[in-house]
């Protein structure tokens, strides 16, 4: 099993910026794809963006040009650079990844999430 622990939210200002991190730990895995999501109170869990091993990424539609994913494997972390925050980026914001082990096996897991706060 591979656990998933994000770090970096708060409470900000109109305009303002966060990073956020996900540090993945386990044994012997592999991560593949990562992302983030986030829920906000009364609405669907969404995807924010996602990024592959390779690089390759996805965006929402309403955070394009203002959130950037990427990541570090050798420290076995994604981040979210948030720009411009809104008070609609209010959410909370959960880390998510599939992983391979060696056996081998597959899995995703998933974080418990940090809470953002714009205010105005």
């Amino acid at each position: 099993q591979v656990e998933l622990v994000e770090s970096g939210g708060g409470l900000v200002q109109s305009g303002g910026s966060l990073r956020l991190s996900c540090v993945a730990s386990g044994s012997r895995f592999r991560m593949n794809s990562m992302g983030w999501y986030r829920q906000a109170p009364g609405k669907q869990r969404e995807l924010v963006a996602e990024i592959t091993r390779g690089g390759s990424t996805v965006y929402a539609d309403s955070v394009k040009g203002r959130f950037t994913i990427s990541r570090d494997d050798a420290k076995n972390t994604v981040y979210l650079q948030l720009n411009n925050l809104k008070p609609d980026d209010t959410a909370v914001y959960v880390c998510n990844g599939d992983w391979m082990t060696p056996i081998p096996e597959v899995g995703r897991s998933w974080g418990r999430g940090t809470q953002v706060t714009v205010s105005w």
